[in-house]
């Protein structure tokens, strides 16, 4: 069964972390282990894992994001959200985790984040639970 969670974001860019609403679709659906798909189905939007411990971190990626790709830029995409699509092809559209004891198994200061290069938005993010 293939669950979707909606994220709303409230700024043109920005990682919002969503390791608890994956955790909870993980809970919902019963698996002990197995493997957790995650997929973003737009283009002008990511999923990555990073840490989440400290907030800064966040704030770095989207700094050095925007260093190499800027938002003022030589793009043809004249839709104005070139820089978008670029980065979002950068970071991804899917993530792939492992699940033990119904939890994502992520590192001690790992998180999962979904990243908004073109909002704010209303999102979606599929989540595919596979295990026993």
């Amino acid at each position: 069964m293939i669950q979707t969670i909606e994220v709303r974001t409230t700024s043109k860019t920005e990682l919002l972390d969503i390791t608890h609403a994956v955790e909870e679709a993980i809970r919902k659906v019963g698996v002990e282990e197995g493997v957790c798909f995650l997929f973003v189905p737009h283009t002008t939007a990511a999923i990555t894992v990073n840490e989440h411990a400290d907030p800064s971190v966040a704030a770095d990626l989207l700094s050095e994001l925007e260093k190499i790709v800027p938002a003022q830029g030589r793009y043809r995409h004249l839709e104005g959200n070139a820089p978008a699509h670029v980065k979002a092809s950068l970071i991804g559209p899917s993530e792939t985790v492992l699940i033990r004891g119904k939890r994502l198994l992520l590192g001690t200061w790992q998180g999962v984040f979904f990243c908004e290069f073109d909002g704010p938005r209303r999102r979606q993010v599929h989540i595919q639970i596979v295990g026993t």
